[in-house]
């Protein structure tokens, strides 16, 4: 069942007195199963973000829609959209875009907050997801008493505490080091097997590695995809670096 879907997205922006349109997406068409993990790589202006914004209900196309359990992001309505984002999306970030002056617990709770649970819903929903992240007993502490790698784990937690329908990560292992990173990945690996759709942009091969599919984006369009199958991380790592190399040399489409 598809939970997602991108028809022919296309994106044009005019510069300030429309002199000039740059095309950041062409055509941009896919779609995402529900339990699928997909991450999504290209060069810089490519149109990664520009179609992240789109998916996260942030931007509106030009021309084309995008899906979410068949409801056109494009139709909501302007007073309706932070709901909609709050309670349908969880957003995980490369700066985690915790507040320093909220505990971890408190940045957790944030969008249950907003959304008018009680305190005894918010803690019901986040005890089992600071049992799985391993954060338990850093909820009271504040970002800045915490690493990188737990500041991310909070940060996932928020964007899972709302039982979100598909959470969107925004270069998700940019600002963690190499044991953070392949700690989140694992984390992200379990959430998946536990059923949550997850989608990700980032310029990371090892990141990359982890997903089961792979859209490549290359001057507004998708290029190319790679499934994982039954290949391992080596094998999806050595035909995405390969992918990539033909992207960055200007090869024919695979």
């Amino acid at each position: 069942m598809n939970l997602l879907e991108v028809n022919h997205v296309k994106k044009v922006y005019t510069t300030r007195f429309g002199g000039n349109k740059v095309e950041a997406l062409k055509s941009v068409t896919f779609s995402v199963e529900e339990g699928e993990s997909i991450a999504i790589m290209g060069e810089s202006g490519s149109g990664k973000t520009t179609l992240l914004n789109i998916l996260a209900a942030l931007d509106k196309p030009t021309g084309g829609n995008v899906l979410l359990d068949g409801q056109d992001l494009a139709k909501i309505k302007e007073s309706a959209v932070a709901n909609f984002r709050r309670d349908h999306l969880g957003f995980v970030f490369q700066e985690f875009n915790l507040l320093d002056t909220f505990s971890l617990e408190d940045n957790i709770y944030l969008p249950l907050v907003l959304a008018g649970k009680s305190h005894a819903q918010m803690k019901a929903r986040l005890d089992p997801i600071a049992e799985q992240l391993g954060i338990k007993s850093l909820l009271k502490k504040y970002p800045y008493e915490v690493s990188g790698g737990q500041k991310q784990r909070a940060a996932v937690a928020r964007a899972l505490i709302t039982n979100p329908r598909l959470v969107l990560a925004d270069e998700p292992t940019g600002a963690l080091d190499s044991r953070a990173t392949d700690e989140l990945l694992k984390l992200f690996g379990a959430i998946n097997k536990a059923g949550q759709t997850i989608l990700m942009v980032t310029h990371s091969v090892k990141a990359a590695s982890h997903a089961g599919r792979v859209l490549f984006i290359k001057d507004g369009e998708v290029y190319h995809q790679i499934y994982r199958g039954d290949a391992s991380y080596e094998q999806m790592y050595q035909k995405i670096s390969e992918t990539l190399t033909v992207l960055t040399t200007g090869g024919e489409r695979a």
